[in-house]
C-alpha cells in the first residue's frame, strides 16, 4: 500500500501543499537562488592586473589563435545555458519567461549542487522555434552546452531537431523536458519490470499525454526493445487511432504522433484514457496536474500487479494514495515527498557532468540509455522494493556514476573533444560535486548564505 498507508487524507494532502506554502514564504526572503561567486583568489589589488587588463590580453591572443583553447582558459567548459520562452513551465502551462524565472533559477541550482555545473537562466521575449534557434547559435562561444527547459510542443521539437541536426552547433544540445525526464523514467520501469516479473517486450504499455516528455519516452522505450504494437497511447483528443484525421493532416508537425496513428494500438480501440488503460501493465502518464486526471477505478481495471507512473509537476496525476488503493503495485511521481521519485532532476545534472568532462558536441540518445543504465543498475546495487525503483538524489556518488557512463558513451560514439578513462571519468564527476557542495555548507557556515528563518 506504499508509506502512504495508515495516513489521513487530510494529513497527506497537508503535507503535499506544504512545499508550496514554504515556497512562497522563502522566494521572497532571499530573492533568487543563485548568484555569481569567484573562482580565483584576490591576494591584493594588483591581481587585477592578472585577471584583467593588461595581463588578460595574453590568453585572449592565444584563444584567438586556437579556439579549443577557450576550454582550458575560461568557465566555458562548466557553463550551461538554461533556454526557456515560459511555454510548457512546470504543469502550469504559458506563463511567460518571467513566469518561468523561479523555475530556471532552481533548475540551475540543482545544477550546482548535484553536478557541480554552473548553470545560467535565459528566459526569452519571444514564441518564435526560429528566435530560440538563432539565439542558441549566438550564444555557443560561452556555453559548454545548452538545456533546453519548459518549451511548448511542437516548438520543442523543432527547436531541438534543428539545433542538433546543425553542424555549426558544435556543443550538446539537451531538451531536459524531452530526454532528462524519458532517461529516469526509463530507468525506473527496468526497475520495477524486473519487481512485476515482466519482460519488456512483452509489456502492455498505456501513455497518457503526448507531450515532449511521453514523445521522448516512447522514442527510449522503442530503443530498448518496445514495439509500437505493445503502446496504447492517448492525447488530449483521446486514443490515438489511424483514423485521427487531426494528426494524420498534420504528420509532419506531429511526426511521433502521427507513427503511433498508424503502427500502435493494433485492435484500433477507441476512447480515452480509460479505455486505454485497461487491462494494461504500466501507465505512463505526462499529462494535465492533476488530482482527478487519472481515476481510481481506470486504475482498478489495469492488469494484476500494474505500474502507474503519474508524472505531472507540480502534481500528479493520481495521487499515490488513491493509485495503492485501486490496485496498484508500484508508483512513481516527479515530486521528492512521495516515494519513487521519476524526475529529471536524477538526470540532467549528471548527463551535463559527463558530456561536459569529455567535451562533447551533443548528447545522443545513446548516451541518454546509458544514464538510464546507470540509474537502473545503482538502484539494483542498493537493493530494490516497491518503494524503491530508483536511487533517491541523495544517494553517494550518483551523478558520478551516470556521468561516468554518459562520457564513456560520447567516447565510444566519437562525439568526444577528449579522451578519458572510466576511473579518470569518475574521479574527476566525484570531485566537482564534492567541490561544489563544500562550497554550499562553507557559505552556509560562514553566514554567506543566511539561515532559513522560521516560520510565524
Amino acid at each position: 500500500m506504499g508509506t502512504t498507508a495508515g495516513q489521513s487524507r487530510e494529513d497527506l494532502l497537508a503535507r503535499a501543499n506544504r512545499p508550496s506554502d514554504e515556497a512562497m514564504r522563502l522566494h521572497p526572503y532571499f530573492q533568487g537562488k543563485i548568484q555569481t561567486a569567484a573562482k580565483v583568489p584576490v591576494r591584493d589589488w594588483d591581481d587585477f592586473s592578472i585577471w584583467y587588463t593588461p595581463g588578460v590580453a595574453a590568453p585572449c591572443r592565444a584563444i584567438e589563435a586556437n579556439p579549443e583553447l577557450v576550454y582550458e582558459y575560461t568557465n566555458k567548459a562548466n557553463t550551461v545555458a538554461i533556454v526557456t520562452d515560459g511555454t510548457r513551465v512546470l504543469g502550469l502551462g504559458d506563463i511567460g519567461p518571467r513566469g518561468g524565472m523561479p523555475v530556471m533559477e532552481g533548475k540551475a541550482l540543482l545544477f550546482k549542487y548535484l553536478g557541480g555545473v554552473d548553470a545560467v537562466p535565459l528566459c526569452l521575449e519571444t514564441k518564435s522555434a526560429e528566435d530560440i534557434v538563432q539565439t542558441v547559435r549566438l550564444i555557443q562561444p560561452t556555453f559548454g552546452g545548452i538545456n533546453l527547459e519548459d518549451i511548448a510542443q511542437p516548438r520543442c521539437f523543432e527547436v531541438l531537431d534543428t539545433l542538433r541536426a546543425d553542424p555549426s552547433v558544435q556543443i550538446p544540445v539537451f531538451h531536459d523536458d524531452q530526454q532528462g525526464t524519458a532517461t529516469v523514467l526509463l530507468a525506473g520501469l527496468l526497475n520495477a519490470l524486473k519487481l512485476t516479473h515482466r519482460d519488456i517486450r512483452n509489456t502492455r504499455f498505456a501513455m497518457v499525454g503526448m507531450g515532449a516528455a511521453n514523445v521522448a519516452t516512447l522514442r527510449l522505450l522503442r530503443a530498448s526493445g518496445v514495439s509500437l504494437d505493445q503502446v496504447i497511447a492517448c492525447d488530449s483528443r483521446g486514443i490515438l487511432h489511424c483514423e485521427r484525421e487531426d494528426v494524420i493532416a498534420r504528420q509532419e508537425a506531429f511526426p511521433d504522433k502521427y507513427l503511433l496513428c498508424v503502427e500502435s494500438n493494433p485492435d484500433n480501440l477507441r476512447g480515452g484514457p480509460e479505455e486505454a488503460m485497461r487491462t494494461a501493465d504500466v501507465l505512463i502518464a505526462f499529462a494535465a496536474p492533476g488530482p482527478g486526471t487519472i481515476r481510481p477505478e481506470w486504475v482498478h481495471g489495469m492488469a494484476e500487479n500494474s505500474i502507474v507512473f503519474a508524472c505531472s509537476n507540480p502534481v500528479p496525476e493520481i495521487w499515490p494514495w488513491e493509485a495503492y488503493d485501486a490496485g496498484a503495485r508500484i508508483v512513481g511521481t516527479g515530486r521528492s515527498d512521495f516515494a519513487n521519485q521519476l524526475n529529471n532532476s536524477l538526470g540532467f545534472p549528471g548527463i551535463f557532468r559527463g558530456a561536459l568532462d569529455v567535451r562533447a558536441r551533443t548528447i545522443t540518445d545513446e548516451m541518454c540509455l546509458a544514464a538510464a543504465r546507470a540509474l537502473a543498475d545503482l538502484g539494483e546495487a542498493r537493493g530494490l522494493d516497491d518503494e524503491h525503483i530508483v536511487p533517491d538524489m541523495n544517494e553517494p556518488d550518483l551523478y558520478a556514476h551516470e556521468a561516468t557512463a554518459v562520457g564513456l558513451k560520447a567516447i565510444e560514439q566519437g562525439l568526444a573533444r577528449i579522451q578519458m578513462s572510466e576511473q579518470a571519468l569518475f574521479d574527476g564527476a566525484a570531485e566537482r560535486i564534492r567541490s561544489a557542495r563544500a562550497m554550499f555548507d562553507t557559505m552556509m557556515d560562514a553566514g554567506l548564505i543566511p539561515p532559513v528563518p522560521d516560520a510565524k
